[in-house]
């Protein structure tokens, strides 16, 4: 199974499911990481960021930021970088900079 980045807005998180590797029984898919954010008046704030270390060394992180950034864009949502890792994702990836309103940018570094 490819990892797959789903929005959980119940939970206010993304989740990016993954396999869980040699061994795992059934589909193995289990929820490998989350992304935290807070949604309000066409922002969207990442706040806590976080994958399993039985999933580490993968890329499943930069996955995870690329699809949560992926569905902001395609809500329309400005993006609010408040967690180091996606401000981090972001600052590597200089095409996704477009995200963090305009005004907002050098407060994240960005």
């Amino acid at each position: 199974m490819e990892p797959q980045v789903i929005d959980r807005p119940e939970k206010s998180r993304y989740e990016i499911l993954a396999d869980a590797g040699a061994g795992a029984h059934g589909d193995g898919a289990e929820t490998a990481g989350f992304a935290e954010y807070h949604l309000s008046e066409g922002e969207i704030a990442f706040i806590h960021t976080e994958i399993d270390p039985r999933f580490g060394g993968r890329g499943l992180g930069g996955l995870l930021a690329r699809g949560a950034l992926d569905d902001a864009r395609a809500r329309g949502l400005g993006v609010l970088p408040y967690c180091p890792f996606i401000r981090g994702w972001i600052g590597k990836h200089p095409d996704y900079a477009d995200l963090v309103p305009e005004a907002r940018r050098a407060r994240f570094g960005l």
